[in-house]
């Protein structure tokens, strides 16, 4: 195999990993948040709106974080800045 077919292979490689792990983390304190806001409105249902505010601020703030994961696992794979080395 040539440098470029390595380069794209470990691309491909690294971002399927990142995506994974950058999924995976997310998904777990999504789920960790949404247990402790059903946790606290069992405790306090007279807080209901505050709780439920705060849990929709939170679950948005980490979901962007997978966004954030899949916007880079998409630039380096249609446009791997590597390849412009292999290139010149």
């Amino acid at each position: 195999m040539d440098k470029m077919a390595w380069i794209v292979l470990l691309s491909t490689g690294g971002a399927l990993l990142g995506i994974a792990i950058g999924i995976v983390f997310p998904a777990i304190a999504m789920g960790r948040a949404i247990a402790q806001a059903l946790d606290a409105l069992a405790r306090q249902p007279e807080a209901e709106k505050a709780i439920t505010r705060a849990l929709f601020i939170g679950l948005a703030m980490i979901e962007s974080l997978a966004i954030y994961v899949l916007v880079i696992v998409l630039i380096v794979l249609f446009r791997n800045p590597l390849l412009a080395l292999l290139l010149k």
